[in-house]
């Protein structure tokens, strides 16, 4: 019998179905295996093709146990929960003994989680800093005090000593209310709003049925985190006599900082980011209202349009008030002409 897994690497562990087994394989599994595996996880294992039974691997996690049946489960190697140095290139803004400021390209995941368990930004830092980073954020997140999505782009500041990291957190936790903390964003948005400035106060927590997405939710529910989302629009393309507008560029300011905040604030008021494949899919087709380049252009770009530009905090040592501003990324900004040249 030929070995389904044969190119595979992990641990290999054998169930055999008793007389009393019943229902489907991945909540059977799931109960075999124990604490260590979420149903989830087992679902994700069989459809990645790593249950075989009689030599036949096994990708439905719907199907029907029957007593006797023995299976074959390839469980992947434990990974080693501390990060290791790469060598990975960093724009950096500023550096000294006490933090780092980078400016993050679209694509680098901030810190090590499942699925990326290598090439995030806190390996980069590893490699450049060594040991200096504070160790407050645990081993995955060395010096990290705020993150940004993996294909968000700008500025982030990284704390090099457990100092640096307290003050910081609080400059984060604080929003800039009482301290100078003041954080900006440039994102390019289906439609115009409504007004050229508005303040968008919706509660933010997690989305019913995906733990990835968030949702607004009703301020009286039990996950509902308070979310301030500040916007001014600054330019916009393609306008319409009616001053209705295909898209615009705006700036959002943040008075807290929850995870997706802009993405889902934007198309809560009906104003998507353009390559939001998460919040904004529904408006995929808006695209076909360009020109052949312009369309183009939109349909290529593969993330969402959202760049950190600026970032300013109080130096956790010296009291001084850091100011970084960083230009729309090249992608962004060939999008944006692509849109201009449409407007002329």
């Amino acid at each position: 019998m030929s070995d389904p897994f044969k190119q595979a690497a992990g641990i290999r562990k054998v169930l055999t179905a008793d007389e009393n087994a019943e229902g489907r394989l991945d909540a059977w599994m799931t109960g075999q295996l124990g604490e260590a595996f979420s149903r989830s996880r087992v679902k994700a294992l069989i459809k990645e093709g790593q249950v075989s039974v009689g030599g036949k691997i096994l990708a439905d996690p719907q199907k029907k146990v029957r007593p006797g049946d023995t299976f074959e489960i390839l469980l992947p190697e434990p990974e080693d929960p501390t990060p290791k140095g790469e060598n990975i290139p960093l724009d950096i803004l500023y550096e000294d003994d006490d933090l780092i400021v980078i400016s993050k390209p679209a694509g680098l995941v901030v810190h090590p989680a499942a699925g990326n368990w290598t090439g995030t930004l806190v390996n980069a830092l590893i490699y450049h800093c060594g040991d200096s980073l504070s160790g407050i954020g645990g081993v995955r997140r060395p010096g990290i005090v705020h993150r940004l999505d993996k294909d968000t782009t700008g500025v982030m500041v990284v704390a090099k000593n457990d100092i640096s990291h307290r003050h910081l957190s609080l400059q984060f936790a604080d929003h800039g209310r009482t301290m100078p903390l003041e954080r900006a964003y440039q994102a390019i948005v289906w439609g115009r709003p409504r007004t050229l400035t508005g303040t968008i106060d919706a509660p933010l927590g997690r989305a019913v049925g995906d733990r990835t997405r968030r949702a607004v939710k009703r301020s009286e529910m039990q996950d509902a985190d308070e979310a301030i989302t500040h916007y001014e629009v600054l330019e916009r393309f393609h306008e319409n006599p009616d001053a209705t507008s295909l898209a615009s560029l705006v700036e959002c300011h943040l008075e807290t900082g929850r995870t997706h905040q802009i993405r889902v604030h934007m198309a809560h008021i009906g104003h998507p980011l353009l390559g939001d494949t998460v919040y904004g899919a529904g408006f995929k087709t808006k695209a076909n209202l360009l020109p052949d380049a312009a369309r183009k252009t939109v349909n290529a770009f593969g993330r969402q349009a959202l760049h950190a530009y600026m970032l300013q905090f109080e130096h956790p040592r010296t009291g001084e008030v850091m100011h970084f501003e960083v230009p729309l990324p090249e992608d962004m900004e060939e999008l944006a002409d692509a849109l201009r040249a449409e407007r002329e």
